[in-house]
């Protein structure tokens, strides 16, 4: 007689798989998510997550969300989940040019007034949650037509996100057509390459857009960012959502360590600084200046 494991049988496994995430195992799950990752997920929740974990969970011929939580939580599963589960929970919604006006406030009050201080410095921004690379390389393109009109302008973009998945497309810069809609046609021409792929039409980002992009790992949590670099203006759209007010506040506090004196700190339309304890004085709505 031969026995067959379930891992070698995934039909099998799939047929006695137990899909639902239990209250219980979901608030495991969420703590997790909270205490290392500061990113808030309320019971509300929970069927989110639960679609969201089935498709890994079938990928590893489990059989409930248990055994996952089981695994996950083990020190294999430490080492070899970690990232594929943060891969599945962030959430990465990102445009082309997403909230415009600060793609406007940047080319028409910002890089005039750095350019008349100091044409020789490095111009810096830093996109702190990039997530698939759309709102870098519309930074790249903003920052790259003003340097056509202003060839001793030189700048550096550095991209950070928490999901090593979304970074991967970031630095492979391939969009699909539908995605590129709201870039205007004058700039498509000059930095988007079509693929001769008709049945799967796509673009691929200039080189020029990645010339001076810098994509790199980063938990807005950890105690210490790292970053050696100070910033004339940083990114921060649609992260602080995720966070609680206290949670937020440390991490804008973290982010300003490294951004400089006069620079310019830009939030999400649905995000508010209002009663934080931060070196940011408003200047429009969404858009702040360190003081």
């Amino acid at each position: 007689m031969t026995t067959t494991n379930r891992h070698d049988n995934p039909e099998g496994a799939l047929a006695c798989f137990k899909a639902e995430l239990t209250e219980k195992d979901f608030e495991v799950f969420s703590k997790f998510i909270y205490s290392e990752y500061g990113i808030k997920m309320p019971p509300i929740k929970r069927i989110m997550l639960q679609g969201r974990l089935l498709k890994r969970i079938r990928e590893l011929n489990m059989k409930s969300y248990s055994e996952y939580k089981e695994y996950f939580f083990s020190q294999a599963g430490q080492e070899k989940e970690l990232l594929h589960f943060l891969n599945v929970v962030t959430t990465n919604k990102t445009d082309f040019f997403r909230e415009p006006v600060h793609f406007i406030f940047l080319k028409e009050n910002i890089l005039p007034a750095f350019q008349e201080q100091d044409t020789k410095q490095l111009f810096k921004v830093w996109s702190a949650g990039c997530s698939s690379g759309e709102e870098p390389y519309t930074i790249a393109i903003t920052l790259n037509e003003f340097q056509r009109l202003n060839p001793l302008f030189k700048f550096q973009i550095t991209g950070t996100d928490i999901s090593t998945q979304m970074l991967e497309k970031a630095a492979k810069g391939v969009y699909p057509m539908t995605k590129v809609a709201t870039i205007p046609l004058e700039l498509k021409k000059r930095y988007l390459l079509k693929s001769k792929d008709s049945a799967n039409p796509t673009v691929r980002v200039h080189p020029l857009l990645q010339k001076n992009l810098v994509l790199n790992y980063l938990n807005l949590m950890e105690s210490s960012y790292g970053v050696k670099e100070t910033y004339d203006v940083i990114f921060c759209r649609n992260v602080l959502i995720y966070f609680d007010r206290p949670t937020q506040e440390r991490v804008i506090n973290k982010l300003c360590q490294n951004l400089k004196k006069g620079g310019h700190f830009f939030i999400g339309h649905s995000e508010s600084l209002s009663g934080m304890d931060v070196p940011l004085k408003h200047i429009k709505p969404t858009i702040f200046e360190k003081i």
